[in-house]
């Protein structure tokens, strides 16, 4: 398995909301039009996997470290296609001032989706859909964010993750 890490960016707006800020991968790669957190596979000049997350994270949407607080490590999750193992990094953030600069290449769009929505009734889902790859439907828990479902490795960091931060747990 490959290292990699992903930041879990949180943040409250104007009014008090909690966000959470998603990417959608750009097309092409195995992860391609999935909802992920910003993050990527460890580089050998990394000093730590805390760190491959903020570089991560920079590059992807243009989230300055210097705008990131680490409020936790979360349990390592490991994707079931790729070979990864994931560290997730729970963090509070600043979004920058001029917005989120996703990178052309890497990022389709940057989503920030206020946590409300994933705890609203009918956002969870466990009944059976199919990607066109896929040669039959599966049951394959997501949540619906928008057009888009979250699944997958982005999923199971997610999901244990919510309860917690409905009780406002890092408040």
């Amino acid at each position: 398995m490959k290292d990699a890490a992903v930041l879990v960016p949180l943040y409250r707006d104007a009014n008090g909301r909690f966000h959470l800020v998603l990417v959608q991968r750009s097309a092409g790669g195995n992860h391609a039009g999935q909802l992920a957190f910003p993050g990527g596979k460890r580089d050998a000049a990394d000093a730590s996997l805390l760190a491959t997350a903020l570089r991560e994270a920079h590059e992807e949407i243009g989230l300055p470290p210097a705008h990131v607080q680490l409020l936790a490590e979360l349990p390592v999750a490991e994707t079931r296609t790729s070979g990864f193992r994931i560290a997730p990094f729970l963090a509070r953030i600043v979004p920058p001032p001029g917005g989120w600069r996703p990178h052309p290449r890497e990022i389709a769009a940057v989503l920030d989706v206020p946590l409300a929505d994933l705890l609203a009734p009918g956002a969870h889902d466990d009944t059976p859909w199919q990607l066109p790859a896929w040669p039959a439907p599966r049951c394959e828990p997501c949540y619906h964010v928008g057009p888009h479902r979250l699944w997958g490795v982005t999923y199971r960091i997610l999901h244990p993750l919510l309860p917690r931060l409905r009780a406002e747990e890092w408040v």
